[in-house]
């Protein structure tokens, strides 16, 4: 039979070829390449076995790998592949080409080998590979139902200085449990999620499996990748490291060594990169002090994520919540309340904020005018304060923790008070009438336009009303009187009004006080006004305005 013929072996003369093959080489190491899809760099391989026969032509793994798993020959076979792995970079470092970090698939068989890790380290020393060189693959379904061990072989791994991957991640049950009990470094995502469609619910699992592992800084591969599509679709939601038949499939050593040495070599990093003196991982534990502090101790809170200037809510406090006072859960917030339901001005004022926030990395702050919509309350709108610094980053995401405090009240009493001294300013300008604000506590004064324009005034006088009394503005020897008429609105007066001479021509003005009551009945601010008194007897006027004050 020609080398072109293909047979596949039954399972009996798997066993009966096996120790020829082993002895002439007919297991040869394929390798097929990672991408970066958004540079098409390479950041990595995968060695996987083939079986040449001679006369048969390639034989399938998936017939021949289950029988050495069964017969105890897989642990050679992987032991074989590392060392052609080893010799095949031992050759790529002598020549000075770039190389990119190459795993090797160690199976559940193998770890229960006691000397396999010694095994390993021992080939590797022998052709003088840094670890930073390899990888180890295990799979999800080789976690089942023995975390602890399996924990404490990636440990191991880990300590030597190997990157350890968890393949076929999401092909089976028990892949939040693994990934929960094993800190494995790098997941490989298994595509089974994208078969067909591309999103719907398969593109929401997959989508919240990368930020998961974004969150704990764990680069994601997805293997299994055979369409731009998909490819495409997989970076639009995070994952940009990619494996599969869209770029190269498993091609022999000859080959892979042509594609480092014409192709570009890059690296994999975790996409989302934390601030240094955050720690992901309690942060996301619902025991942990950090959890415990944004609940409990830091006011109305919420994390959400930025990206293409879309906002999603993560994850909220319950301070958050009561801030609004709609019955609302997290779920609410998370589910009603894309992108804070912001209008198109208040979006760009948010994200106007969250772009300075990521430019000076420090906190930063706005104030908006948000709709929030509660299944229990309806619709309300409210003006939010809000707070917020970056904590993660990855290329073109991040992740942020706001604070929120409602002001709406605040906003809506400022609102008013300018709407009705807006008015108040309009009529005067018709009436002949000067109006200014005086601070009892900060004798800070603010005159009107008009004041400004016809006595030449400053936006703001400190230390009211001493520089008009030095300016002459205010006649030396009624000085004192004034001085006495402020001195009654600072110790409780509600309103004041006096006939008195102005500007050094002396001229008669009607002038009144207004103040105005902090929460504990405390006066704090007083509205002034003066309007001219024409056809007055001056001399009888003043003399009263006096006698009252007195």
């Amino acid at each position: 039979m020609s080398n072109t013929e293909r047979y596949f072996m039954n399972k009996r003369e798997i066993e009966d070829q096996t120790e020829r093959a082993f002895e002439e080489k007919h297991f040869r190491a394929y390798y097929q390449p990672q991408y970066n899809h958004s540079t098409g760099r390479i950041v990595g391989a995968e060695a996987l076995v083939r079986w040449i026969h001679p006369e048969y032509g390639m034989q399938s793994p998936g017939e021949f790998i289950p029988v050495f798993e069964n017969n105890g020959n897989i642990t050679r076979l992987d032991l074989y592949i590392f060392e052609e792995v080893c010799a095949f970079l031992r050759k790529c470092i002598d020549e000075n080409l770039k190389t990119v970090p190459i795993s090797i698939n160690v199976s559940r068989h193998d770890l229960y080998t006691g000397d396999f890790i010694e095994s390993l380290e021992g080939i590797r020393t022998k052709y003088g590979i840094p670890v930073k060189h390899l990888r180890v693959e295990i799979t999800e379904s080789a976690a089942l139902n023995d975390n602890k061990f399996m924990s404490d072989k990636v440990r191991e791994f880990q300590s030597l200085g190997y990157a350890v991957e968890m393949d076929d991640f999401g092909s089976g049950y028990s892949s939040l449990n693994a990934l929960k009990d094993i800190e494995v470094d790098i997941i490989k995502l298994d595509m089974v999620f994208l078969k067909g469609e591309i999103g719907g619910r398969g593109g929401v699992i997959i989508s919240s499996i990368v930020r998961m592992a974004n969150w704990l800084g764990t680069p994601v591969i997805v293997e299994g990748v055979e369409t731009v599509e998909q490819a495409d679709y997989m970076k639009s939601i995070g994952c940009d490291y990619i494996q599969g038949y869209l770029y190269s499939k498993p091609v022999p050593e000859d080959e892979f060594y042509d594609k480092l040495k014409n192709g570009k070599i890059g690296r994999t990093i975790p996409k989302m990169q934390f601030i240094e003196s955050l720690d992901a991982e309690k942060f996301w534990n619902p025991e942990s002090l950090e959890t415990m502090v944004f609940n409990n101790f830091v006011g109305g809170a919420a994390i959400f994520s930025y990206e293409n200037e879309k906002i999603e809510v993560l994850r909220v406090n319950e301070k958050y919540l009561s801030e609004f006072g709609m019955n609302m859960s997290q779920k609410d917030i998370i589910l009603n309340n894309k992108d804070l339901n912001l209008d198109r001005e208040n979006k760009k004022i948010y994200i106007d904020t969250i772009k300075r926030a990521i430019a000076s990395g420090e906190e930063e702050e706005c104030e908006t005018w948000r709709t929030v919509r509660s299944p229990c309350c309806g619709e309300d709108i409210f003006c939010i304060k809000s707070t917020m610094r970056v904590i993660g980053r990855s290329d073109g995401s991040y992740l942020f923790y706001v604070l929120v405090n409602d002001i709406t009240k605040e906003k809506r009493a400022f609102e008013a008070v300018a709407e009705s001294e807006k008015k108040f300013r309009m009529a005067g300008e018709h009436a002949n009438i000067y109006c200014w604000e005086y601070d009892l506590e900060t004798k800070d004064m603010r005159p009107c336009a008009r004041c400004m324009r016809d006595l030449n005034l400053p936006k703001l006088i400190k230390n009211y009303p001493e520089p008009l009394i030095e300016s002459g503005l205010f006649p030396p020897d009624y000085a004192d009187f004034y001085r006495a008429f402020l001195k009654k609105l600072e110790d409780g007066a509600e309103s004041l009004e006096a006939i008195m001479p102005l500007t050094a021509d002396r001229i008669p003005f009607h002038v009144r006080y207004t103040t105005e009551l902090d929460e504990n009945g405390h006066p704090y601010k007083a509205y002034g006004s003066a309007t001219l008194a024409i056809d007055l007897d001056l001399n009888k006027a003043l003399t009263e305005s006096k006698k009252e004050l007195a």
